[in-house]
């Protein structure tokens, strides 16, 4: 019978995902943790996402069908799955992962056995638009720190913000603001995460990210898939339109006179005044972005130069 207050709240924020959001359902209504209320916020799809919605919905008491009027953008339509969840914890899906069948009974098991634990997730896997296995994702990072300023730092480095597909302890969740809406407000967003407590990874891949052309990262990052290996030929020139992806966040923003890097550099600042770090790890947290900023100073000069540009061709 189904839990009127579940244990665990799974949000998940689509818009027109007809092509894989069937295989993503069929994953999550078939894992061995079955205490969940999944919580579907469609972003005024114009394919069929709502038929298929509506009649997943229709068999399984578990889903809860939302449905925008209009598009709010991809960090609002987060953010609202999270503010409609009633569970103890809570998860976000995309509507084009995948996951184990065993994914959330294990990472419910680290989290109600290590109460020191604020997210569990696991390794992962890349899969392509067929489902076919592509390569191991090797970005690891020392999240599991006892030590803030050191969970910031690694947080710092680029990486794909696949722990916010993780389990995370709805309480902690509430501490911290709203997912933004500006580009790399994904990032920021695990990384005030990390500055509130620890990180578990299973040591399992039983996450499996899709890359397709159709997600974010394939139109504003092309060439995402080179660093995911730490891979050598990345360079700074192959960073994302973070201009196109602020718009992307909050639809709102479109037309509007954007700074996306100094807004960047303005969150991790207030990431930093606003925790519950001591000056000591502030200071260190404020050391960390400097050394990650370091020869990227051109990308500020890059936003007023651009500013300058559209303010003249508007006079």
């Amino acid at each position: 019978m189904y839990n009127s207050q579940p244990k665990l709240s799974i949000g998940l924020p689509v818009y027109n995902g007809e092509t894989f959001l069937q295989e993503s359902l069929d994953c999550l209504l078939n894992q061995t943790f079955s205490d969940f209320e999944l919580i579907i916020c469609d972003n005024a799809s114009t394919d069929n996402t709502e038929e298929i919605c509506r009649n997943y919905a229709a068999q399984d008491q578990r889903i809860i069908y939302y449905r925008n009027p209009s598009n709010i953008g991809c960090a609002c339509n987060f953010n609202r799955v999270l503010k409609l969840s009633q569970g103890e914890y809570f998860k976000w899906a995309a509507y084009d992962d995948l996951h184990a069948p065993d994914y959330l009974s294990k990472c419910i098991h680290v989290l109600e056995e290590n109460p020191d634990y604020i997210l569990c997730h696991s390794h992962t896997f890349l899969i392509d638009k067929y489902s076919n296995f592509l390569q191991n994702y090797e970005i690891k990072m020392q999240t599991n720190s006892e030590k803030p300023e050191i969970r910031f730092h690694e947080l710092l480095t680029k990486h794909f913000c696949y722990q916010l597909y993780g389990v995370i302890r709805k309480k902690v969740l509430e501490k911290i603001p709203p997912m933004g809406g500006y580009g790399n407000a994904d990032g920021i967003f695990v990384l005030r995460l990390g500055i509130l407590g620890k990180f578990y990874e299973i040591p399992e891949y039983l996450f499996f990210a899709r890359c397709h052309d159709q997600q974010s990262l394939s139109m504003f990052f092309p060439n995402y898939m080179l660093f995911t290996n730490n891979n050598p030929q990345y360079s700074l020139d192959d960073l994302p339109d973070f201009y196109q992806y602020s718009v992307w966040f909050d639809s709102s923003n479109k037309g509007k006179l954007l700074f996306p890097h100094w807004r960047i550099f303005q969150e991790y600042l207030i990431s930093i005044i606003y925790s519950p770090l001591t000056l000591p790890q502030q200071l260190s947290c404020c050391r960390s972005i400097i050394k990650k900023l370091a020869g990227t100073e051109f990308l500020l000069l890059k936003d007023l130069l651009i500013a300058l540009r559209n303010i003249f061709s508007l006079a």
